[in-house]
């Protein structure tokens, strides 16, 4: 009866549970296992074709004296700086003849082929070259009535067309060529009539002119072989009118 209610001393007996799982395992407690991962799919990248170098290729454009596409070329070299522009002096007389070796061209109308897409551009006023020391040059603006009396040299080249003078005094030479015309002019003998662009490109000291107002207007114009209207002519012709590289044509 004495013992009655003792506990049992310490360590007989059956262990504690966590002591009877350590027997039963044998061992530290271990983990469950990993699952497997699949191998990771390789990421297949289809490389698009490289596009194909454009061909070198240059355009030509033709020019009639006194026209200015320095500001469409300039135009022309930022937009298109991997096609080259030959800019191509030709005459007035045979801008017809040689729109067959070029793009297209700065040409003066008239210009009639129904062959030919032509873009008028803008007119050029008329004036009179004459002399620094010449009476003519005290008016602002000429007209033909203040020409009378007055010696017009007559051109081999001139673009105005016939000019109706009839106050004017008879040449006493044949046609000469703008610049000669206009180196005469200069001596004093007799005016030259052209257009604005045509004073500005021969400008001399010894000259000076002024606009006549009743005179022919001469229009410059783009032409082009409607034949040969390629993404290069349409390039160059939405420059001329001012549309902007993102611009519908």
């Amino acid at each position: 009866m004495a013992h009655q209610g003792r506990r049992p001393a310490k360590g007989s007996g059956k262990g504690s549970p966590a002591h009877r799982g350590r027997a039963a395992g044998g061992g530290p407690r271990q983990g469950k296992p990993a699952p497997r991962r699949s191998p990771r799919a390789e990421k297949v990248v289809f490389d698009a074709p490289a596009a194909a170098p454009e061909e070198p290729r240059t355009f030509r454009l033709g020019a009639v004296p006194g026209a200015t596409p320095g500001k469409w070329i300039d135009t022309w070299k930022r937009r298109l700086p991997q096609v080259a522009l030959e800019l191509v002096a030709i005459e007035v007389a045979g801008q017809r003849d040689a729109l067959d070796d070029l793009d297209a061209a700065l040409v003066r109308l008239p210009l009639d082929d129904d062959a030919l897409h032509v873009i008028a551009l803008y007119d050029e006023v008329p004036v009179v070259i004459t002399s620094t020391d010449s009476h003519l040059l005290a008016a602002d603006e000429l007209t033909a009535a203040d020409l009378d009396g007055e010696v017009v040299l007559p051109l081999s080249d001139g673009v105005l067309g016939p000019l109706d003078l009839p106050g004017t005094a008879p040449a006493r030479v044949g046609p000469l060529s703008t610049a000669d015309a206009i180196a005469t002019a200069a001596t004093g003998v007799g005016v030259v009539i052209v257009p604005m662009s045509l004073a500005r490109l021969h400008h001399r000291k010894d000259l000076d002119h002024r606009i006549l107002a009743d005179g022919p207007v001469s229009t410059v114009a783009l032409a082009w072989p409607r034949a040969r209207t390629t993404p290069d002519v349409e390039t160059f012709v939405g420059i001329v009118r001012g549309r902007t590289a993102n611009s519908s044509r």
